[in-house]
């Protein structure tokens, strides 16, 4: 961590993807960072987080773990409204959430240059709920993307969406996946900025027609905001760097972005062929204009991508006006379920370039036994499940999940959990169930969670007048994460009761109880199981790692 800091201008030290984020953003003079904790972009708040609880804090950054991404957005916006430079991170799903807030984001612009890091997880590694391809918010919402494809572009593309947004007045987003946030590899350093005395104070001045977003001024700010995306289209064809183009006589060429141009580079050479290839880091908008020039003299193309084919739509459409009988492959020889590997990647080349290519299977097959996944050794969840299982007959009983290391209910030894969809929703969606049926249902949450997502399905349930039972899961940390802090966990003498928010929601059927107390824990899920209101046990008992730290 300290590295990231002291390491001087030319020198190289080995960093993850995101601590290269890291370094860009605190190379660019970054003052203000929020996000909420979400693997695999935990280790973009984790290292900011390390550095200002030590000797090395940076005097002129604020940081926060925010409750939720929409919220972290919305302090990050307020931040650069205030004039100071911005950097928001989440993963995939968290940009569900703030989607609200970002979308009005691009019509007001920036003030202060924001930059919004986005991590993706093709083939669901950590993200299990459905696999989710964020650059299709790119079109959405019409905001500048970059894409890295390892450290060293994670730290100067970072740089650069600094720059741009700074030379436009609009945030840029950088899309990473899981390869490229956890991919290590030495990075060259450039210089960081003066330290500054304090925190860096803004000033948020008054501009109504810049700040709110009320017809009709808002449609005037969406064509400022297409004309300012045909500004940054141009920009885009002039970067050389970024957008990388590797030239030879062939007639066959692939086009391809972010980790895939690793893996179209490494079947390359393992196929020993000399292909013109086009890496586009600017994802949206395309370069145009360099695209064509690129695709006008070839024959065939192939693009390589991740997921949905984004740009194989966009290189068919640009071909039918540069070069009409240009072949383009892509989804027809790359899956677009799962992340790509080498593998892949060197059969589709092949296939595409009708090369001879074989992959070598040992004929030693090594049985390896399976596993699941499961709760740490000494978690108190534990103790929940066994005291649940005590209580109630599994059959007899709906058991709803939330996103958190509960989710391992749904798995063997455990098995009970009969629905998981997203964070909060354990609640939301047990009232449905509640409202439609007289069956009974358990409903569980994690601490973290309930602060996330979970209070307006809890008010939703009070005040519609369901009867589920809910358990809120209080380990006192984001476990699943890494055990980053959440409001419940104390902080300068301060922190949220879970307990005075459920009283607050109405909620009459309430009982903190440690589960190490059997008894007392299952005569309590009984009584509750049969109340004709909504019921809450908040199991408190710290994570053991938590505890041992």
């Amino acid at each position: 961590m300290e590295e990231i800091l002291l390491n001087k201008p030319g020198q190289k030290i080995i960093l993850l993807g995101n601590e290269a984020i890291v370094r860009g953003a605190i190379e660019s003079g970054v003052n203000f960072v929020s996000t909420y904790p979400g693997t695999p972009a935990s280790e973009i708040g984790d290292t900011f987080y390390k550095i200002q609880n030590s000797k090395f804090k940076i005097q002129n950054l604020y940081f926060e773990y925010s409750t939720n991404e929409k919220v972290a957005l919305e302090a990050g916006i307020g931040a650069s409204f205030s004039g100071l430079k911005t950097l928001v991170a989440m993963k995939d799903f968290g940009i569900n959430v703030c989607l609200d807030a970002l979308g009005p984001f691009l019509y007001t612009g920036t003030k202060g240059a924001t930059v919004i890091v986005i991590t993706d997880d093709p083939s669901c590694h950590s993200s299990a709920q459905w696999e989710e391809g964020t650059r299709a918010i790119s079109y959405l919402t019409h905001i500048p993307t970059l894409e890295p494809s390892d450290p060293q572009e994670c730290k100067d593309f970072t740089k650069l969406a600094f720059q741009i947004s700074e030379k436009f007045k609009i945030p840029v987003m950088i899309r990473t996946t899981t390869r490229v946030s956890h991919q290590r590899m030495p990075v060259k350093l450039e210089k960081l900025p003066k330290k500054g005395a304090k925190l860096l104070k803004g000033e948020f001045r008054k501009e109504p027609k810049r700040f709110i977003t009320l017809p009709p001024r808002v449609l005037e700010m969406k064509k400022e905001l297409l004309e300012k995306i045909e500004k940054i289209q141009e920009f885009s064809n002039q970067l050389t760097t970024y957008n990388l183009q590797l030239t030879t006589k062939e007639k066959s060429g692939i086009i391809t972005s972010g980790i895939s141009y690793l893996y179209v580079m490494e079947a390359l050479k393992e196929l020993s062929l000399s292909l013109p290839v086009l890496k586009l880091g600017f994802f949206y908008p395309l370069p145009e204009k360099k695209i064509e020039n690129f695709i006008k003299k070839l024959k065939k193309v192939l693009v390589v991508e991740e997921l949905e084919p984004y740009l194989e739509k966009e290189i068919d459409r640009l071909a039918k006006i540069s070069n009409p009988k240009l072949k383009i492959f892509g989804k027809n020889l790359i899956p677009e379920v799962g992340e790509l590997r080498p593998e892949i990647v060197i059969s589709a080349i092949a296939k595409f370039t009708n090369s001879k290519f074989k992959i070598q299977n040992s004929k030693f097959k090594i049985q390896i036994p399976k596993r699941f996944p499961q709760l740490c050794p000494g978690c108190p969840y534990w103790l929940v499940f066994s005291a649940v299982k005590k209580a109630v007959d599994p059959k007899k009983v709906i058991f709803g999940g939330d996103i958190g290391c509960y989710m391992l209910f749904g798995l063997p030894p455990i098995k009970i959990q009969d629905y998981l969809s997203c964070m909060g929703s354990s609640i939301g969606i047990a009232h449905g169930i509640k409202k439609t049926t007289d069956q009974k249902l358990i409903a569980f949450i994690g601490d973290s969670t309930f602060f996330h997502a979970g209070i307006p399905a809890l008010i939703n349930t009070v005040y519609n007048q369901s009867n589920p039972l809910i358990i809120i899961l209080n380990n006192q940390t984001t476990a699943m994460t890494g055990h980053q802090p959440h409001p419940g966990v104390p902080k300068d003498n301060l922190a949220v009761k879970i307990e005075e928010i459920v009283k607050g929601c109405g909620v009459k059927n309430l009982k903190v109880i440690d589960p190490i107390d059997q008894k007392e824990f299952v005569n309590t899920i009984k009584e509750f199981l049969n109340k004709k209101e909504v019921s809450v046990i908040i199991a408190r008992h710290p994570c053991r790692f938590v505890r041992q730290s």
